[in-house]
């Protein structure tokens, strides 16, 4: 529920700033002055802006449209890479969610990270990259992790409403805990939450970011009977969808049982006209033949 998105996003944002949990959840209820505007504010199907500049994990400068092929669609996480807590939990379950995919991570679909802190260098970045394609275990592509300046960062982060907070005192980010997922023309598509993701919520997710492409029936027949629940912020169970879908298979296999039952009954049909006619003895026949007389 809202309730639940709302403990999941504070409990996050309290644990990043080196909070134990029982004690972050002990101040859920009241607000810490660090926490002041650390949030998500959802901007579905609104564009990233493609022409935000940064570095990739190998030092080149790249632009954010540069990961937009109109084919894939892309997990988008926004971390930061000298975060103990919270950016490692969040990245560990998106592998944890990715890991469990049919689909594989360079093929269907890719993944990128933007660190928040300005200070991340592609050095750290190569190094956090490394963990999690080790993780991983299944593809060593096309997952980016970039760096970039504060006021790129800034424009990605409004772009997707994702609001955080640096804490000088401590010297760290308060943010929330979310994933992001974004078609392939850099439109956003669906928000995860949490310090976990549903793999099917993930999965549907992606279906739902693809469009259509490289889907086949089957998967296009689970991603129609299941609706996002945006006040539980997870995908749920179209009870109409699921009755329409079990009604059409049902009606699929009664035409068959009905065809088959059908061509069963002609053929026995057949069978019996088959054997119902007279048996010609053929010996009798041209005896019968031999005896009758010849015209001169």
């Amino acid at each position: 529920m809202q309730r639940a998105r709302l403990i999941a996003l504070a409990t996050a944002a309290l644990l990043s700033l080196g909070l134990g949990q029982s004690r972050a959840l002990a101040q859920i209820s009241v607000t810490p002055a660090e926490l002041e505007g650390v949030d998500v504010r959802e901007q579905l199907n609104k564009p990233l802006p493609k022409d935000a500049t940064f570095r990739d994990h190998n030092g080149k400068a790249v632009k954010l449209g540069d990961y937009f092929d109109g084919k894939r669609p892309v997990v988008l996480t926004l971390a930061y890479h000298s975060c103990k807590v919270v950016c490692s939990m969040v990245l560990g379950a998106e592998v944890e969610a990715l890991k469990a995919q049919k689909w594989t991570l360079g093929d269907e679909y890719r993944a990128v990270t933007i660190s928040i802190d300005p200070r991340d260098t592609p050095a750290i970045a190569e190094k956090k990259r490394r963990q999690m394609l080790a993780l991983y275990g299944r593809s060593s592509r096309d997952w980016d992790f970039l760096v970039g300046d504060e006021a790129n960062i800034k424009r990605v982060a409004d772009a997707v409403g994702f609001k955080y907070r640096y804490d000088p005192r401590h010297d760290q980010y308060a943010h929330p805990a979310t994933l992001m997922v974004v078609n392939p023309t850099g439109a956003l598509s669906r928000y995860l939450y949490g310090l976990q993701f549903d793999p099917t919520d993930v999965r549907l997710g992606l279906l739902e970011a693809s469009q259509g492409r490289s889907i086949s029936t089957i998967e296009q027949a689970i991603l129609y009977c299941y609706m996002y629940d945006p006040i539980g912020a997870k995908y749920v169970l179209a009870a109409k969808n699921v009755m329409r879908v079990g009604g059409a298979i049902t009606v699929v296999l009664l035409g068959g049982f009905l065809f088959v039952m059908f061509r069963r009954e002609r053929r026995k049909r057949k069978l019996e006209r088959l054997l119902e006619q007279p048996v010609v003895d053929s010996t009798s026949t041209s005896r019968a033949r031999a005896s009758l007389p010849r015209e001169v």
